[in-house]
C-alpha cells in the first residue's frame, strides 16, 4: 500500500517519481556579526556584493530561454536598485556589519513591497533572493539555489525565486514541490512552460527527508511519499495512455461537431517563436514584448524593435501573431519611463495607461510592428493591456490605424472591461481575456499570495460569470474573444471556455495537444452544457468536479 498522500495546489500538469532533493535554506548573517571598524570599507563591500549579484544574474540570463530571460534580468535590476543600496549603506552607518546590513535593508524593502500589494508584492521573493545572494557573497559562501543534480530528482523548497526556477536543468528535474507559492506566480508559469510537473502550497514539504522517493501529480496537486509499485505503475500507464491519446489528434482546434476554436501559443521572445513556430499551433495568441525593454536604459529605436519583431514573426508564416503592446509599470519598471512613485502601482499607470502618459512608447512600437509585418508578410494583430473603458479602447484603435496596422484589440483583464465589453469591443476588432489578472481583480486577491490560491482558482464561478459577460458583449458585435491566461491550458476548463463563447485559446505550447483532444471529444452543445454546470456550482471545487463528472470518460481517464 502506498505511503502518505498530501494535497497541495497543482500548477503544472504531469506526473513524475523521483528522490527528493531539498533546496537548502539561504545562509543568514551571523547573529554576532561585529560592527565594522571601517564603515566606508563595509559600505563598499555591500555595493560590490550587490553589483556581483547583478552581474551573475545577467550572465545567467544570457544562457536562458526567452521566457526565463526577462525574469532573470528583472531580478538583476533589483540588485542594481539604488534605493536598496542606499538603505543597506544606511544600515552600515548605524553600526551593522555588511551581511546584517543587507538583510536588514531587504527586510525593510520587503515590508514596503508587501504593504503596496499587487505587483510589488509579487517581487518580494525576487527581492529576498537578491538579498540572500548578496549575503552569501559577503560571507564568501556559495549562493543559494538548487544543488547540482546528478539524476532526475524532485526539487523541494519552501519557495523558489523565479531566477532559481529559470536556471533549472530540465533534464534532471523530474518535478517541483514547494511549501509556498501560488497558481499564477512566475515560478508556476515557468514550470508549465518548461513542461515540469509542479505542486505548490504543500504543507510540510520542507520536512520531507532528503532522498525520500515521492510521486508527484501536477494535475491533482498530490504528492505521495514512499509510493508503492502499484501507484508508480498506475502513473506510468496513465502517461502512456495520455501520450497515445494525444498522438491521435492534430491540426486546427475544433469541437467534435466542427466548431472551430483556434489553438495558439504564448511566447516571450525570438527563441520561443522559433520553437513554437515549428509546432502544431495555429499561431500566437500572446506575444509578450516586455523582454525588449526591461534591460534597456533608453527607448529602443524603431529599427532595433523592427529587427526583433521580424525575427519573431518569420517562423509563423501566414499564421496569426497577436502582439500585446508594452505592459510596463508596477513590477516591470522602465529606466526611461518613470512616472514617479505611486501609492499602489498595480492599480496605477501601467500598461496602456503608461503609454497614454508617454505616447512615444506606443507609437514607436506600433511603427516597428508595422514595418516588421510589411517585411515578413505576417498576419499581425495588436492588443493593448490594462484597458478599462471604451474611451481607452478607442484611443488605442486610432493609434493602431494611424500606424497602418490592420487589426486592433484589447486585453480584458479588468472587470470593468468585461462587464462593459459591448461598448469596449465596439471600438476594436477583438478581445483577449487575461484570466490571471481578471481573477485577481474580480476576487480582490493578490495573485502572489499563496494562501489565497483558492480565491484565485480560475474555476471560481464568479470569474466564469465575468468571462461570460465579456463573451456576450463580443457576440453583440460579432467580435471574437479569446483567452490567453493560464486557464486556457486546462483541458477541462477549455471546454467551459468554449461553451461560454471563447473563440481561441492561447497557452504554453506543451499544453496544446491535451486541449485539442478535449475539444475533439465534445460537441459545442456539450461544451455549452458544461459551462452552465460550472457557472451553477457553489464553489470552484464543485465547478471542477461537476465538469469532470460530466465530461468524456476518454478525456478524464488521462487527466
Amino acid at each position: 500500500m502506498s505511503g502518505d498522500t498530501r494535497h497541495g495546489v497543482g500548477v503544472s500538469p504531469g506526473t513524475a517519481v523521483g528522490p527528493v532533493v531539498q533546496v537548502a535554506p539561504p545562509v543568514r548573517p551571523p547573529a554576532d556579526e561585529p560592527a565594522p571598524a571601517d564603515a566606508g570599507a563595509a559600505t563598499d563591500l555591500v555595493l560590490e556584493a550587490l553589483a556581483a549579484v547583478a552581474a551573475d544574474l545577467d550572465a545567467r540570463a544570457e544562457g536562458a530561454d526567452a521566457h526565463a530571460q526577462p525574469i532573470i534580468k528583472a531580478t538583476a535590476m533589483i540588485a542594481r536598485d539604488k534605493g536598496l543600496a542606499k538603505a543597506a549603506g544606511k544600515q552600515v552607518g548605524s553600526g551593522k556589519g555588511p551581511a546584517t546590513a543587507i538583510a536588514a535593508a531587504v527586510d525593510e524593502y520587503a515590508a514596503q513591497f508587501e504593504a503596496l500589494g499587487g505587483y510589488f508584492a509579487e517581487r518580494v521573493t525576487d527581492l529576498r533572493d537578491v538579498g540572500d545572494r548578496a549575503v552569501a557573497h559577503v560571507l564568501g559562501v556559495p549562493a543559494p539555489g538548487v544543488p547540482t543534480l546528478e539524476a532526475p530528482s524532485v526539487v523541494v523548497a519552501h519557495d523558489l525565486a523565479p531566477a532559481q526556477t529559470a536556471a533549472l536543468d530540465r533534464n534532471h528535474v523530474a518535478a517541483i514541490v514547494t511549501a509556498a507559492g501560488g497558481r499564477t506566480s512566475h515560478t508556476a508559469i515557468l514550470a508549465a512552460q518548461m513542461g515540469i510537473p509542479a505542486v505548490v502550497q504543500l504543507h510540510g514539504a520542507t520536512e520531507i527527508p532528503e532522498g525520500t522517493s515521492v510521486a508527484v501529480d501536477g494535475d491533482a496537486g498530490e504528492v505521495t511519499i514512499d509510493p508503492d509499485m502499484a501507484l508508480i505503475e498506475a502513473q506510468r500507464e496513465r502517461r502512456e495512455r495520455r501520450a497515445a491519446a494525444l498522438a491521435r489528434v492534430s491540426g486546427p482546434g475544433a469541437t467534435r461537431d466542427g466548431h472551430p476554436i483556434a489553438l495558439l501559443a504564448n511566447i516571450g521572445g525570438v527563441d520561443d517563436a522559433v520553437a513554437a513556430g515549428a509546432q502544431d499551433v495555429e499561431g500566437v495568441g500572446l506575444f509578450r514584448t516586455e523582454f525588449l525593454y526591461l534591460s534597456a536604459s533608453s527607448l529602443p529605436s524603431v529599427d532595433e524593435q523592427t529587427a526583433i519583431y521580424a525575427a519573431v514573426l518569420k517562423p509563423f508564416g501566414d499564421r496569426r501573431v497577436v502582439v500585446r503592446t508594452l505592459d510596463a509599470g508596477a513590477d516591470k519598471p522602465l529606466a526611461f519611463a518613470d512616472l514617479g512613485e505611486e501609492e499602489n502601482p498595480a492599480l496605477g499607470r501601467r500598461g496602456l495607461r503608461l503609454c497614454q502618459a508617454m505616447p512615444e512608447l506606443i507609437d514607436s512600437q506600433l511603427s516597428a510592428l508595422a514595418m516588421a509585418a510589411k517585411e515578413t508578410g505576417a498576419d499581425v494583430r495588436v492588443m493593448a493591456p490594462m484597458v478599462a473603458t471604451a474611451e481607452e479602447a478607442a484611443w488605442f484603435a486610432s493609434r493602431v490605424k494611424a500606424a497602418g496596422l490592420p487589426k486592433s484589440g484589447v486585453m480584458i483583464e479588468v472587470p470593468a472591461a468585461a462587464l462593459r465589453s459591448r461598448h469596449v469591443l465596439a471600438e476594436v476588432d477583438f478581445g483577449s481575456l487575461g484570466t490571471n489578472d481578471l481573477a485577481q481583480y474580480t476576487m480582490a486577491a493578490d495573485r502572489m499570495e499563496g494562501e489565497l490560491s483558492d480565491l484565485l482558482d480560475p474555476w471560481q464561478p464568479a470569474v466564469l460569470d465575468v468571462v461570460a459577460a465579456a463573451c456576450a458583449g463580443g457576440a453583440e458585435h460579432g467580435k471574437p474573444v479569446g483567452v490567453c491566461g493560464e486557464s486556457a491550458g486546462d483541458p477541462l476548463l477549455a471546454l467551459v471556455l468554449a461553451g461560454l463563447g471563447v473563440s481561441s485559446l492561447s497557452m504554453a505550447p506543451k499544453k496544446v495537444s491535451a486541449v485539442r483532444l478535449a475539444l475533439s471529444l465534445h460537441t459545442l452543445d456539450e461544451c455549452q452544457a458544461l459551462a452552465e454546470v460550472a457557472r451553477a456550482a457553489r464553489t470552484a471545487a464543485d465547478a471542477r468536479e461537476a465538469v469532470r463528472a460530466a465530461a468524456s470518460e476518454e478525456l478524464t481517464a488521462i487527466l
